[in-house]
């Protein structure tokens, strides 16, 4: 196609337009971003800022009032007159300085006139001079804390001023005043693309990280205001200066740009060569303290970021339409080469559609297959023998077509290595079909080479009525099932009896536990006796001295020698009825258990071998708050067991001692028991639970009793475990089921 001169003209002014909005837009896209960019750093820059001077600032807040309070300062004001009390003031306000870190801490009178301060003995003192001009000494004698910055008097410095009124009792008899230097603040902000300004509510400078800009103005100030900072000496003979805005343009999201001159340029008008530069302005204003800081960020990074980006769309603009150019003139020859490419698959696709007539038409099912064995295509006999339609299967593995037996055989072929792969595998195998039926298939998957891949196809034929001839096989079988019926009867009756043995194999451990409990009892029955026999010795010499004081006459002495009788009967009665507590069989229903009811019952069990033995055992505190769900008479069997083990492995220690943990996990309590003796072998640990697996001497046990503890804990859906402890001794920790507290008509109930 041919284009005449006109339209050739018109196509270059078209295009040379579109070049010119696309600059255009680029440049003011690429300029809005760079500013919104700017102005959420540079902000979050002043929110830092702001956030730093506010924590210096907060810091020393406070502290006039707290001064206000202190005795030392309210006697020198009430005695003025005595020099030794006022130089002990200002030692007092010397070391509060130098704690605070503060510039100055003085104290005035009434009259605004200094009397002590931290400075007394400097060559600057401020004692003897008066302050009565400054606001914050106005602020505080109207009974207001007073907050204010301005350029010392006396140094000359920079500082804020923070003042308090003294009162005693209605009446303000002084003001304390702390000032703090800002020139370390003002030195901590260091940043070449943005400047920060702190200004006062006149909007004069008072803070800047540019030097040329302190106390400069940002706009112009009445005569009145000029008088009336001048007069305060606020900022002493600091001339104050306009700075120098030449433009400023508001922004819709609060902030400005500002094209100002810098202050040397200012200050020498007749010097050339410097340019105003463009800022974005921010600010935010400091509550309670009288300041607004100002941010000034350069825009000139952002004319360099326009620049480049304009730079860059101009030459992609320029690429595109040689671009254009150039497919233009590949355009005849590409039209030309897809008409030639056309003509070519139409041949194909005739040609691929006499070989797909010869597959559709074949007797034997054709399934092709990609190198993972996923289905590629289904001719109609492998749809009719497997009940699939070939949208439907296709993209599935060849496998789900074979039953679960022959699966493997055919996926070592088709895994294979290419060199170990046998061209052909034939062999019988199940089909499956649609609908989960079963049927008799021969098999052959052959490879072919299709371009530089390699494919599968598979050939299947129908061979049920091969499969007629082998119903002999199927008797066979049902005599097969047959035998496996008759021996399922046998292991039906078998396992009956194997029942019936585990039942008994239960009864048998139940009364092996309760052996094992009497058999605790009867070991504790010689500390028992001892026990029992100091009572029955004093109630035998209390019934002989109530019989001889009857016999005198003396009726109150045998009355109080009865009552002792009876005291002694209790206490024996107590220490009964544990034991008889602790030999009956459990109710086996689990119920919340108190660990300190637990713990009781287990100490009266075990008191008189404690004692014998002169072993402690020390339990941690408040074990009434805790409750596991258990059973109370195993679970103290339980505890015995472990504290009769471990008193028995500690027999040769000379300091017998056994300590109790606690802690929680989740829905869990751990209740841990170490002892000090020589621990477990490290080969027996995974032992220690078995049946008559035991390290004591003969005669001391039959190694029974922690493998039916084992028992009675995994039964509480609870769990014991055995570990020796890394600074020696052995611990046993029983988890529990973790519960809470019940309430008190479940006690009643």
């Amino acid at each position: 196609m041919k284009y005449s001169p006109r339209i050739r003209l018109v196509s270059l002014f078209m295009l040379v337009l579109i070049f010119l909005l696309i600059i255009g837009q680029t440049a003011a896209i690429n300029r809005k971003q760079g500013l919104a960019e700017l102005q959420q750093r540079s902000q979050t820059d002043l929110n830092r800022y702001r956030l730093s001077l506010s924590q210096t600032l907060e810091r020393y807040r406070n502290t006039p009032e707290l001064l206000a309070t202190h005795g030392d300062l309210i006697q020198v004001l009430q005695q003025p007159a005595n020099l030794e009390r006022r130089h002990s003031a200002s030692l007092y306000l010397h070391r509060v300085n130098r704690i605070l870190e503060a510039s100055d801490v003085y104290l005035m009178n009434p009259d605004g006139t200094t009397i002590a301060s931290s400075n007394e003995s400097g060559p600057r003192s401020f004692l003897g001079r008066n302050f009565a001009f400054r606001p914050y000494f106005k602020m505080a004698m109207q009974g207001r804390s007073g907050a204010y910055s301005a350029v010392g008097t006396t140094s000359g410095k920079r500082g804020y001023y923070f003042s308090y009124p003294v009162q005693l009792v209605d009446s303000i008899i002084g003001v304390v005043v702390v000032k703090i230097d800002l020139n370390d603040i003002e030195e901590d902000w260091n940043d070449p693309m943005l400047d920060i300004l702190v200004v006062d509510d006149d909007d004069v400078v008072f803070i800047s990280t540019r030097k040329d800009w302190k106390f400069r103005l940002l706009k112009p100030l009445s005569q009145g205001d000029m008088q009336r900072i001048v007069g305060s000496l606020r900022y002493g003979s600091h001339p104050l200066k306009a700075l120098g805005i030449i433009e400023r343009k508001a922004r819709g999201d609060g902030s400005a740009l500002v094209t100002l001159l810098d202050a040397v340029q200012l200050d020498n008008p007749a010097l050339d060569g410097a340019e105003p530069r463009e800022y974005l302005l921010q600010d935010t204003y400091l509550e309670g303290y009288g300041l607004r800081l100002v941010s000034l960020a350069q825009t000139a990074g952002i004319r360099q970021s326009v620049w480049e980006s304009v730079v860059l769309v101009a030459s992609g603009y320029v690429a595109l339409v040689l671009l254009g150019l150039f497919l233009l003139t590949r355009r005849r020859a590409q039209q030309e080469r897809a008409e030639f490419k056309q003509q070519r698959t139409q041949a194909l696709e005739e040609n691929e559609s006499r070989v797909r007539a010869i597959i559709d038409n074949t007797r034997a099912g054709l399934i092709t297959m990609d190198r993972q064995g996923r289905i590629e295509s289904f001719n109609p006999t492998a749809e009719t023998l497997f009940g699939y339609q070939g949208a439907q299967i296709r993209g599935s593995y060849f496998s789900c077509l074979l039953s679960q037996p022959d699966r493997p055989l055919c996926w070592r072929h088709l895994v294979a290595d290419d060199g170990q792969r046998p061209h052909e595998l034939m062999l019988e195998a199940t089909g499956v079909r649609q609908g989960g039926s079963v049927f008799p298939i021969e098999l052959v998957i052959g490879q072919m080479q299709m371009g530089d891949q390699l494919r599968f196809i598979a050939t299947v034929h129908d061979i049920t009525e091969r499969k007629e001839s082998e119903r002999q096989l199927k008797r066979a079988h049902g005599q097969l099932e047959s035998r496996v019926k008759s021996r399922t009867a046998d292991l039906t009756e078998t396992n009956a009896r194997l029942l019936t043995e585990i039942e008994r194999h239960d009864r048998t451990r139940n009364e092996l536990i309760q052996t094992a409990k009497l058999a605790v009892l009867g070991q504790l029955a010689a500390g028992i006796n001892h026990e029992l026999n100091q009572p029955l010795t004093a109630i035998r010499a209390y019934a002989d001295n109530a019989r001889a004081f009857m016999a005198l006459g003396k009726q109150q002495t045998v009355e109080t020698n009865l009552i002792e009788i009876s005291a002694l009967t209790e206490r024996m009665a107590k220490i009964i009825h544990p034991l008889k507590e602790y030999a009956r069989n459990s109710s086996g229903q689990p119920e919340p258990v108190c660990l300190k009811a637990l713990r009781d019952g287990a100490m009266s069990i075990l008191y008189g071998q404690l004692h014998k033995k002169g072993a402690e055992i020390e339990w941690p505190p408040q074990l009434e708050r805790y409750y596991v769900l258990g059973d109370m008479v195993r679970l103290e069997q339980v505890l015995v067991n472990l504290i009769r083990n471990a008193l028995q492995a500690m027999e040769t220690q000379p300091e017998k001692q056994l300590q109790v943990r606690i802690e929680l996990q989740e829905q869990q309590l751990l209740l841990a028991l170490r002892d000090v003796g020589p621990g477990i072998p490290d080969a027996d640990l995974d032992r220690v639970f078995e049946p008559f697996y035991t390290t004591k001497k003969s005669g001391q046990g039959l190694g029974l009793g922690l493998s039916i503890s084992h028992r009675i804990i995994e039964s509480l859906n609870g769990q014991l475990s055995a570990a020796n402890h890394p600074q020696g001794g052995a611990v046993f920790t029983l988890t529990l089921p973790l519960c809470d507290a019940p309430q008190q008509s479940d006690l009643i109930k």
